[in-house]
């Protein structure tokens, strides 16, 4: 992604916490955005699956274990491809 894209969300506590939107990939027409925390580890990584309600942009984190390997598996794709 070429420029950065901020976003924030409010943790358990109520405090705002700053993700970095580092990827954003497509699988079968379904979309995902990877976000990482803007303080912390680099390799934090969540994958979000961008879901619409209502016609608004909604982020769900992605839980289901089948689901997530299918992200992992599209991100590592497209992470040895740019090198």
């Amino acid at each position: 992604m070429e420029d950065k894209e901020i976003m924030s969300f409010k943790d358990e506590d109520g405090n705002k916490v700053d993700f970095e939107a580092v990827a954003r990939i497509y699988i079968e027409e379904t979309e995902y955005l990877l976000l990482s925390p803007v303080e912390g580890n680099e390799e934090d990584t969540f994958p979000f699956r961008v879901d619409y309600v209502d016609g608004k942009k909604e982020l769900n984190l992605v839980e289901d274990e089948k689901e997530f390997e299918k992200v992992k598996k599209e991100y590592k794709k497209l992470l040895y491809n740019e090198k």
